[in-house]
């Protein structure tokens, strides 16, 4: 086993030659790499692609991707987008991406792959073992689903033929409550996925401290082919098929990959005529009409503010001369970036797909959000100021600012450019933004890095929320919403930050380790029946 000094994220000490990990790393490694070499060769390899590899597949809690027992040689991992048509934009869709679809560099050959998340989800708790005193039998208990669906999901489409997909619905533990989490429509949506997405909601609520569990579910389909039409009995006929499984004191689903408001106002919908009477409360993410929570919108946004507004006060970075930057100008960025604006933050720099823009003296974050408003697709291109620069996402990751907020994709930060990121502070708004070797090099170089499953929880926060307006039949204003999510926000961030300095580990791992004890600890309160 590899010195467990390295989980910390924020040791300097620089690994070369024949260190011990380089050699503990021949040692333990001969599978073969794509054009006949070996990662026990690592002198061909840069040290990002050799002993960095292996130790960040032992210690990284943003996925383990580089020791997978399945898939050997991954250095780092990539995503490729899933564009949508503009039927699922005429009802809301975002553009995301499955676990699955990616791809491997091996000795600077691209060859495509897949990766078993479940898999990912299962290393990551073998790390978080080993800073903990949970007991084996609750370590098996929490290493399991409680249930896991798989259903049939036949429609007939727009033309008449008949067509049958496959659909999962995944409860992963409910000790701490009723199970929650989203419902993606993706073509990569496997059962293995479904599995790991709900164990990392169970750790997500327990981190936040909301009294849920963790699930999960999706279709696998490509929802840019459906009609709106196709997508509604698509929906509808998947309902019917989970019904036994949800409901508001069992499991109660919301928006993920390709689903919105429309898609969760159609479950409530279709379990209300079922049920025989309405059940709001069934289902979160619904529009305002629906019985959705005002503020719901923005919560994601808005925790990410919270967060970083906690973070500078604790690293004495004073809000009124910082300087952000923020990848992604969608609904997190462009919230997140007003709001800090608002707080008397520097927004120097945006970007969405359509391009980066730089401007040293910070954006008028009101008019960039108006311009989006009426502008070609929503997006920055076209948008002009005085003393603005174009440049590139690379460029602006790399910027020299206080904080970095990277809300836009999957694997934005990796090996090949982490070692450029000179922020002080990167605040995940985004799943997923940094991958395991980049996490590493981050933390060598002393940036402070919080990760996703704290930055953006405040989506399952104010889903929360909505579910105890539906309970209560009692809509909230939406200033009581905004101030009970930043003291939940607050307070999470609070607890991770203790944790993370008590036990001299990374925030990421710190995290994990906080979600992981607190559901240990209610199957161990609860007991077993029989």
């Amino acid at each position: 086993m590899l010195d467990d000094r390295f989980a910390t994220g924020f040791r300097r000490r620089r690994w070369g030659g024949d260190s011990l990990l380089r050699r503990r790393f021949r040692q333990q490694t001969s599978c073969q790499m794509t054009g006949g070499s070996t990662l026990a060769d690592t002198r061909r390899l840069p040290e990002t692609r050799g002993a960095l590899c292996h130790k960040m597949a032992e210690n990284s809690l943003l996925g383990i991707l580089l020791s997978l027992r399945t898939k050997p040689g991954i250095c780092f991992i990539s995503y490729k987008a899933h564009d949508a048509s503009d039927t699922l934009r005429a009802i809301g869709g975002d553009r995301h991406m499955a676990i699955q679809d990616t791809s491997k560099v091996v000795a600077g050959k691209h060859v495509e792959t897949s990766i078993n998340p479940y898999e990912m989800m299962l290393q990551q708790l073998d790390l978080v073992e080993k800073y903990t005193q949970i007991e084996p039998g609750v370590w098996a208990v929490l290493r399991q689903p409680e249930r896991a669906l798989e259903v049939s999901v036949p429609i007939t489409r727009d033309d008449g033929k008949v067509e049958v997909f496959s659909g999962y619905r995944v409860q992963y533990n409910s000790a701490r409550g009723p199970c929650k989490g989203g419902i993606r429509y993706h073509v990569g949506v496997t059962m293995d996925e479904v599995k790991a997405l709900a164990g990392w909601m169970t750790w997500k609520c327990a981190v936040a401290d909301v009294p849920y569990g963790g699930g999960k579910g999706g279709i696998a389909c490509d929802p840019t082919q459906f009609s709106r039409g196709e997508l509604e009995r698509l929906t509808r006929r998947y309902t019917t098929r989970i019904f036994p499984l949800i409901g508001p004191q069992r499991d109660i689903p919301a928006p993920d990959v390709n689903t919105n408001s429309q898609v969760m106002d159609w479950i409530a919908d279709t379990a209300g005529l079922l049920a025989g009477h309405a059940i709001p409360a069934i289902v979160t993410g619904k529009s305002l009409e629906c019985g959705g929570a005002r503020g719901r919108t923005a919560a994601t946004g808005r925790g990410v503010t919270f967060i970083t507004l906690g973070v500078l006060q604790r690293m004495g970075i004073d809000i009124t001369s910082a300087r952000i930057a923020v990848q992604g100008f969608g609904n997190v960025g462009s919230i997140a970036a007003r709001l800090l604006a608002e707080a008397g933050a520097r927004i120097v720099a945006v970007s969405d797909v359509s391009g980066a823009y730089f401007r040293p003296e910070g954006f008028d974050i009101v008019e960039l959000v108006n311009y989006t408003k009426t502008s070609p697709g929503h997006l920055l291109a076209g948008y002009d100021t005085t003393s603005m620069e174009e440049i590139t996402n690379s460029e602006l990751l790399a910027l020299d600012v206080d904080v970095l907020v990277p809300a836009a994709l999957e694997a934005q930060i990796t090996a090949a450019n982490a070692g450029e990121v000179k922020a002080r502070v990167i605040v995940e708004g985004a799943n997923g933004p940094t991958t395991p070797e980049a996490d590493y090099i981050l933390g060598e170089k002393g940036i402070v890095v919080v990760p996703d499953i704290l930055a953006n929880a405040g989506g399952v926060v104010c889903s929360y929320f909505e579910w105890v307006q539906n309970i209560q039949c009692f809509a909230w204003e939406e200033d009581e919403t905004n101030q009970r999510l930043g003291r939940i926000m607050h307070r999470a961030l609070g607890e991770v930050w203790t944790m993370s300095k008590e036990r001299d580990i990374s925030l990421r791992l710190a995290a994990f380790v906080l979600g992981v004890e607190r559901v240990a600890q209610a199957v161990r309160m609860r007991g077993l029946f029989p």
